[in-house]
C-alpha cells in the first residue's frame, strides 16, 4: 500500500494506493491515528482514486476515523473512488454518512 498524507489548514488529505485490505488495515489505522494525534485536524478527505480494492477491514478504518472526526464536529469526504471501490462503499452504507466529491478542490469547497 502506498500512502500520502498532507495537512492543509485543518484538513488532512489521505491518498492511499493499492488494496485496502486486512494486510494493510493496521498500518493505515496507525498512520492516521498518529496524524490525528499530532496535528490539529478537523476534517478528513480520503482520495481513493488509486485504491483498486477495499474490504471490510479497510471500511472499518474509514468508519473509525469518521467516528473520531465527526465527534468533534468535523467532516469526512471521499474523493474519486474507482467504480469497484465505490460500489463497495455504496453497499456498506458509508456513502450515506460521508459526502463524495469528484476532486480535492471540490471537497475543500464542500467543507467550507
Amino acid at each position: 500500500m502506498l500512502l500520502d498524507l498532507e495537512l492543509k489548514q485543518d484538513t488532512l488529505f489521505i491518498r492511499p494506493g493499492g488494496e485496502l485490505d486486512l494486510g494493510v488495515a493496521a498500518t493505515l489505522r496507525n498512520a492516521l491515528d498518529q496524524a490525528l494525534d499530532r496535528d490539529p485536524v478537523r476534517n478528513l478527505v480520503f482520495n481513493l482514486s488509486r485504491v483498486s480494492f477495499i474490504d471490510s477491514s479497510g471500511l472499518g478504518v474509514l468508519l473509525g476515523r469518521y467516528k473520531r472526526v465527526s465527534q468533534n464536529g468535523g467532516k469526512v469526504l471521499i474523493v474519486s473512488p474507482q467504480p469497484q471501490v465505490r460500489r463497495i462503499l455504496e453497499l456498506s452504507g458509508l456513502l450515506q454518512i460521508m459526502d463524495e466529491s469528484s476532486s480535492e478542490p471540490e471537497a475543500l469547497a464542500k467543507i467550507g
